[in-house]
């Protein structure tokens, strides 16, 4: 939340936080900006204007809201996808090995959930177990924009499915999942795919970045 109510005229607060950017990070974050005066202890007359006598402290904090809690190990993570031979990639469209790629979710509460699926429009909801859909976000291929392009190498990109192996789009919402109270796993897939490009060898990589949504 911001207000302008919050930062005075003259108040040297930065009103835009950093922004610690992860490859993966978690639910909707609501920023929360504080500023609180601090003065120190005195005895009558208190000295407020006695210079040397008071002070400002600056707060400056995060309030975070999900349902669950990103385990460390699951927010930085570097998948190995090994090598693909030219020989399987002889086409467009061809695909190498799947490579899997696990998020556990940890301290999952039983706080419900409800929200829309994007591409159907069926609405996913439960009184109990809470309901997550996960957000991709990465360059996409530029001869084929469904794929996460690579730098290293050309004619290759890499195609991101959900647990079910339906694709991912990258930059929206994916299908709303059910998560059990506790600990949940959450399980997608990594695909090279070969694209119109023409094919060179090389070794590649790739950044993506992961949000979780609770609503």
């Amino acid at each position: 939340m911001t207000s302008d109510a919050l930062h005075p005229a003259g108040s040297d607060v930065d009103t835009h936080p950093r922004k610690l950017t992860l490859h993966r990070h978690q639910g909707r974050i609501l920023g929360c900006l504080l500023l609180l005066s601090a003065g120190v202890q005195a005895q009558t007359p208190d000295n407020w204007d006695v210079e040397g006598a008071h002070g400002v402290l600056n707060v400056n904090g995060v309030l975070t809201e999900g349902a669950c809690r990103l385990d460390m190990q699951s927010a930085f993570q570097q998948v190995l996808l090994g090598a693909t031979t030219a020989n399987n990639l002889k086409a467009p469209g061809s695909q190498g090995t799947p490579v899997a790629v696990q998020f556990y979710l940890r301290d999952c509460l039983r706080s419900g959930g409800s929200q829309t699926d994007a591409r159907t429009g069926s609405r996913v909801y439960d009184r109990l177990q809470p309901v997550v859909s996960v957000t991709f976000r990465g360059e996409a291929d530029m001869n084929n924009p469904t794929l996460l392009s690579v730098q290293g190498t050309s004619g290759l990109a890499l195609r991101l499915l959900d647990g079910e192996k339906r694709d991912v789009r990258l930059g929206s919402r994916g299908v709303p999942q059910y998560l059990t109270p506790g600990i949940s796993v959450l399980t997608y897939y990594v695909v090279p795919e070969r694209t119109s490009a023409p094919l060179v060898a090389g070794v590649y990589r790739a950044v993506v970045n992961v949000g979780l949504n609770y609503d």
